[in-house]
């Protein structure tokens, strides 16, 4: 794991990840501080599931080259905050009828996020991303 320089803006955050199941909880904790932060206790909860939700997607179904990384960018937008995890797997997730071996996730993040969505990057793969307010689903 190391930290990437995001830019003079006080109000985002940019992590870089190696791909393995111990990033999540490492995210999770870097986003917990940057909402402590920006004073965005409010969202907490729900920024934290949908992140994990994003983060173990990257980490279990991109599939990518070696030493390709995840990256995750936090942006403090109005009351509340933007998730993004970028990859550098051309696949897009797509929700699934859960079963008992899985696919709640994009429901969850669904349920809890007043929105997300799937973008293309520049290069390879894409980013995923969530917008989790107060005043939206995930501030209930």
């Amino acid at each position: 794991m190391r930290t990437t320089t995001a830019s003079e803006n006080e109000h985002v955050v940019v992590w870089q990840w190696r791909r393995n199941r111990r990033c999540v909880g490492l995210a999770r904790a870097q986003l917990r501080k940057a909402l402590g932060a920006w004073g965005l206790g409010a969202v907490e909860f729900a920024a934290v599931a949908v992140l994990s939700e994003l983060v173990a997607n990257a980490v279990v179904h991109a599939r990518v080259p070696a030493g390709r990384e995840i990256r995750t960018r936090f942006l403090a937008v109005e009351g509340g905050v933007r998730i993004e995890v970028h990859d550098a797997c051309d696949a897009w997730p797509l929700p699934r009828v859960p079963d008992e071996s899985g696919g709640y996730g994009l429901l969850l993040v669904a349920e809890l996020a007043d929105g997300w969505g799937v973008e293309k990057r520049r290069g390879v793969g894409k980013c995923v991303w969530a917008v989790v307010t107060s005043s939206g689903a995930g501030g209930r």
